[in-house]
C-alpha cells in the first residue's frame, strides 16, 4: 500500500493537461491560460492566468520561453499619475503555499517580447513558464479577441 501511495503522489507531480484549460506540476497548476489578439507589426503581446499552488511551499515565476516570442517575462502593469508603466518583476513573482496569483488585464501578466507574427484569435500559443521550485510547465494560451477582458470558459455545456 505505501507503494502505491508513493506512485500515486509520484504521478501527480508530472505535467498533465487540465481539459486543456491548463497543467499542474509539483503542487503549481495553471488554469485558463488566454491571450489577446495583437495587430499586425505589434511586437508584445501578454498572456494571462491563475497560478495556484497547491504544496507546502512558496514557489517562484520566472519568465518562460516560447517559440512565438524572442522573450517571456513576468510583468506588473500600475497607474502613476495617469499614466500605465509595465515593468519586470524582479526576482520573480512569488505563488505562496496554499494560495494563488491572478495573472490578468490590468495587474501582473506575461510578456510576450519580440513576437515573431501576429497573434489572430482562435490561435494556440505554446508558452513554458518556469518556476524556481516546480521548474518548467507548458502551457497554451488561447488567443481571444482584442476586446476579451478574460478566458472563455467552458462550464461542461454544449
Amino acid at each position: 500500500m505505501k507503494y502505491l501511495l508513493t506512485a500515486v503522489a509520484l504521478a501527480t507531480t508530472v505535467s498533465t493537461p487540465l481539459a486543456a484549460q491548463g497543467a499542474r506540476k509539483a503542487g503549481i497548476a495553471i488554469e485558463h491560460p488566454w491571450s489577446r489578439q495583437t495587430a499586425p507589426g505589434q511586437s508584445n503581446g501578454a498572456g494571462f492566468m491563475n497560478v495556484v499552488n497547491h504544496g507546502n511551499a512558496a514557489d517562484r515565476l520566472l519568465g518562460g520561453t516560447s517559440p512565438a516570442a524572442a522573450k517571456v517575462e513576468v510583468h506588473s502593469m500600475t497607474m502613476e499619475g495617469g499614466v500605465m508603466r509595465m515593468r519586470p518583476v524582479k526576482g520573480g513573482l512569488l505563488i505562496p503555499a496554499g494560495g494563488g496569483v491572478a495573472l490578468k488585464p490590468g495587474g501582473y501578466h506575461i510578456m510576450l517580447i519580440g513576437l515573431k507574427k501576429p497573434l489572430p484569435p482562435g490561435a494556440q500559443v505554446p508558452v513554458t513558464l518556469r518556476f524556481e521550485n516546480a521548474g518548467g510547465i507548458t502551457v497554451q494560451l488561447k488567443v481571444r479577441p482584442i476586446g476579451a477582458t478574460g478566458p472563455e470558459v467552458s462550464h461542461g455545456r454544449h
